[in-house]
């Protein structure tokens, strides 16, 4: 339903999920473990992969903290994408990567439910892309003690918010990890 021409194919797109960023963060295990299960059923259905990895100041490039999470290991031909603002496809090779791949729906995971992942499916959703977000495989650490809530409270208010998410010509929602449909529309 995506509002691109000539992009039928669907992406899983796994944003920020190095060590330094879910290191702490809620659940990180049961989630880095989620989306290792999405990445391995992606690849089986040959639907592309495709890594962000973010960097700045606190998050220096090629850093032990800014690798990927050591449960998850990108393929060789899996495109990686480096960034450093919060948004995936801002000043970033994202759009073009898709655009490569015919890519026109995107199911989201990673990190930082509050930052990254939810600047990246507004990201998406207003350049034209249907965006999926697998609600039990983003994650955030706590910032409370900076008057935000709590991280559960963090993931289920996103998880709920994109449920109702429209756009005109576009599909968003939130699913989990066994209800991700790689080929229809969940």
């Amino acid at each position: 339903m995506t509002t691109l021409e000539n992009r039928p194919n669907t992406a899983l797109l796994v944003v920020d999920v190095q060590k330094g960023v879910v290191e702490g963060a809620h659940e990180r295990d049961a989630i880095v473990a989620n989306i290792g299960g999405l990445v391995e059923r992606a690849r089986r259905e040959q639907v592309p992969v495709v890594w962000v990895q973010h960097s700045d100041e606190d998050l220096e490039h090629g850093s032990d903290d800014w690798r990927i999470a050591a449960e998850l290991a990108p393929g060789d031909a899996e495109p990686r994408v480096e960034k450093r603002y919060g948004d995936s496809f801002e000043d970033t090779t994202l759009e073009t990567v898709l655009s490569d791949l015919a890519v026109g729906r995107l199911v989201v995971v990673g990190a930082e439910t509050d930052a990254c992942v939810r600047s990246t499916l507004h990201g998406a959703l207003t350049r034209g892309y249907d965006a999926t977000l697998v609600g039990d495989a983003h994650t955030t650490g706590d910032k409370s003690q900076w008057g935000a809530p709590p991280p559960d409270q963090v993931i289920a208010h996103t998880n709920l918010y994109w449920s109702f998410q429209t756009a005109p010509g576009r599909t968003a929602g939130t699913v989990v990890t066994k209800d991700v449909d790689f080929a229809g529309t969940s």
